[in-house]
């Protein structure tokens, strides 16, 4: 995914904040596979995830939190 205020590709918290909040399928599963392959992708999406949860209205991220506390 193309991040539109990002210089790099690299998944940092600012890119996979992106790619959580404006991401397609495709860029979603993308994230998956970091997931599944690296511990610390996974830790960073758990970090931006708790910034959001308290709002209802952010499935996105609701969605993301479960699938981290899933598979922690």
């Amino acid at each position: 995914m193309l991040h539109r205020h990002l210089n790099h590709q690299d998944l940092t918290l600012a890119a996979i904040d992106d790619i959580i909040s404006r991401g397609r399928l495709a860029d979603w599963v993308e994230l998956r596979h970091a997931v599944l392959s690296d511990d610390a992708v996974l830790k960073k999406v758990e970090k931006i995830c708790r910034n959001r949860v308290a709002d209802p209205y952010a499935q996105r991220y609701h969605f993301w939190m479960n699938y981290v506390e899933k598979n922690k």
